[in-house]
């Protein structure tokens, strides 16, 4: 949990980073630059998703409706969060010359977004509106 506290001060001070260790190559840091943007477009494209469910479904039951508006916008907000997580883990073993970070959650994230489109393929199949 220390760890988590002290990346997480670390998202608004990167500038403490570069005080870990060597400068890694400049093209490490790119791409390591490159996946959190990735991950962003990611958490943007399940964050627009979830407002197209609300939106653009409006004939669905409202707990069907509401439940995989909020899944998509929960996953969105996990994986923005994520994203810089991430980025500061992976800053900073490559300064210190260890190991880049494993993590489940892109696992956790396409079980998901799978289950959230299972559910969508039944209330579409089904037809179950409002």
């Amino acid at each position: 949990m220390i760890e988590f506290a002290r990346n997480v001060r670390l998202w608004f001070a990167p500038q403490e980073i570069g005080k870990e260790g060597g400068t890694p190559d400049y093209r490490f840091s790119l791409a390591n630059e490159r996946t959190f943007l990735a991950w962003l477009r990611t958490a943007l494209a399940l964050i627009g998703g979830g407002f197209a469910v609300d939106q653009f479904l409006p004939h669905l039951r409202w707990a069907w409706r509401a439940g995989l508006a909020l899944a998509l916008l929960a996953a969105g907000v996990l994986c923005a969060l994520r994203a810089v997580n991430h980025w500061v883990r992976c800053e900073r073993a490559m300064r210190r010359g260890e190991d880049l970070p494993v993590s489940r959650f892109p696992a956790l994230l396409s079980v998901a977004v799978a289950i959230v489109a299972l559910a969508m393929v039944v209330v579409v199949l089904a037809g179950w509106a409002g």
